[in-house]
Formats: C-alpha cells, structure tokens, sequence
C-alpha cells in the first residue's frame, strides 16, 4: 500500500503481513519455545522466585551456557536461554533483557545492571522488514551500568564501563569508560593501564 502526502509524492509502506517471520532465529521446536515461554514466566522473569540457583538450573536446561557463581536477579528475561553464555562470577541484574536471537556473550566477572537491555535483532527497513541479527559479546570485567541499551554487533572490551543510560551500537575499547547516546568514550576506567 502506498501513502501520498501532501506533497504528491509517494512513501513506500512495507506490508507486514508479508514480513519474513521471527521463527528462523528460534533454532529450535515451537514446543521446545512455548515450554521454555512458561518456565521463564515461572522461574526466571517472576519477582517473587527469589533464588539465583533456580533461575540459573531452568535456564541451564534449556541450553545456557551459564559459569559457577553467577548471580541472576529477579524479573530477568531471556529470549532464547540456548543462545546465552555467561562466566564464572557474572552478575546480571533485576529486570535486565537479554533479547538474544542471535549469540549473547557474557564474559567472566561482567556486571549488566538493573533494566538493560541487550538486543541483537534488527529488521531489513528499507527491504521487507526480515529478521537481521547479529550477535553481542561483553568480555571479562566490564560494567554495563543500570538501564543501558547494546545492540546486536556491539562489542564491549574487557573491563569497560557504560555509563548509565547508554546506547551501545558497536565496538567499546577495553578499559574504556563510555557514555550517552550514542556512547562515546569519557575517559579510561583504571587510569595509567594501556
């Protein structure tokens, strides 16, 4: 369906209904992701499920690669829990999204703190709205504070810093301190180290 404006000309408008659908990023049954659906509601996303180790056993058994000593806060989501590696000593925190239809790499020691939100799905704008992914990886030590966003490609290097309320949409220098939107570099986090 096309749209005149006043001008006359014409702005395409994609049909939606037509839109490649999501599925392709699923890698797995529709009832392995509506069982999963449920169990996340239940055990991981619920705020009155107040253990770590019991989120962490669910989203084990679906497939996350998850490190001894991790912490995993209330009211968390994760989108696909076979696409999730977290290591040793991580601590993800309440009501953080971890939309991962592609790869999420959490490294040792990471800190992703309340309400961030990590996505790594896009969709073709120009073309057909089809599902785009790319994956995300946070190495060893960095600190994505409270209510960031990091998008699909993003890459944050070992023990940077984002500053609260962050778009990350790209490459984060190791021990660089980053910030804003979009996140641009502050200064370093451990002054003196290269």
């Amino acid at each position: 369906m096309q749209r005149t404006p006043a001008d006359g000309t014409t702005i395409p408008v994609i049909p939606l209904r037509s839109a490649p659908g999501e599925r392709s990023a699923w890698n797995r049954s529709l009832l392995t992701v509506l069982v999963w659906s449920v169990v996340e509601l239940v055990l991981v996303t619920n705020p009155w499920q107040i253990s770590s180790r019991i989120r962490i056993r669910a989203l084990r058994a679906f497939g996350a690669d998850i490190g001894e000593g991790v912490v995993f806060r209330p009211r968390t989501r994760v989108r696909f829990p076979w696409k999730l590696r977290v290591g040793d000593g991580a601590w993800i925190g309440e009501g953080v999204w971890i939309h991962n239809q592609a790869q999420v790499d959490i490294g040792n020691d990471v800190v992703i703190s309340q309400e961030t939100f990590l996505t790594t799905g896009s969709h073709a704008h120009r073309r057909d709205m089809a599902l785009i992914t790319k994956p995300i990886v946070v190495d060893d030590g960095a600190w994505v504070t409270s209510r960031c966003m990091v998008l699909g490609g993003s890459k944050i290097g070992r023990s940077a810093l984002v500053q609260p309320m962050s778009l990350v949409n790209g490459a984060v220098a190791p021990n660089a301190v980053v910030g804003g939107n979009p996140a641009s570099f502050k200064g370093p986090r451990f002054p003196g180290i290269e």
